[in-house]
């Protein structure tokens, strides 16, 4: 029912809702993949330290970068905030480790956002999700790669930020008289 990330819509008082929603096995290996990169590129014959780089995924050192996405996603929904707006349906929260399948961000739109900036936007998120993952791991595991992936991660951000700073009003052009 849902692809690597998916948008789905419905219109609700001149309002449009979608759903940007991100499988966490699809995170997990795009995040799985760009660790076993930098493991392979690393400078150095140190088998061990490419080791530890590399198996982010695996059992116990995945529950760090369950607990970084819950994180990051959460990060996303308040960078979203003038579209994610939620009464409090759950008062009483605990930190008890759980893996979500599937992430979920329901936005409600003006009736005339772009499908091309909610699919950007989309994606820049996606890209936020992993970078901050394995920048999150990078500084336990190989500190000097660490913020190579912060920045990718900050680059996301001013992505969030563009796609929603060019289309939360109409633009108008003015006349002018040349």
């Amino acid at each position: 029912i849902f692809g690597i990330m998916s948008c789905s819509f419905d219109k609700v008082g001149g309002k449009v809702e979608a759903v940007l929603s991100f499988k966490r096995e699809q995170l997990l290996y795009d995040i799985r993949n760009c660790a076993y990169i930098e493991g392979h590129v690393m400078e150095g014959d140190s088998v061990h330290q490419r080791h530890m780089v590399q198996d982010v995924g695996e059992d116990g050192n995945v529950d760090r970068v369950t607990r970084v996405l819950d994180l990051n996603v959460a990060r996303c929904r308040e960078m979203l905030y003038p579209f994610v707006k939620r009464e409090v349906g759950k008062p009483v929260l605990d930190d008890v480790l759980r893996e979500t399948p599937v992430y979920g961000i329901v936005l409600s739109l003006p009736s005339d956002f772009s499908q091309s900036t909610l699919n950007l936007l989309e994606h820049w998120i996606h890209e936020y999700l992993v970078c901050m993952s394995l920048a999150d791991w990078l500084s336990i595991t190989y500190p000097a790669k660490a913020e190579v992936w912060g920045v990718k991660a900050g680059e996301a951000v001013s992505g969030i930020r563009g796609c929603l700073h060019a289309r939360i009003g109409r633009t108008r052009l003015r006349m002018h008289p040349f």
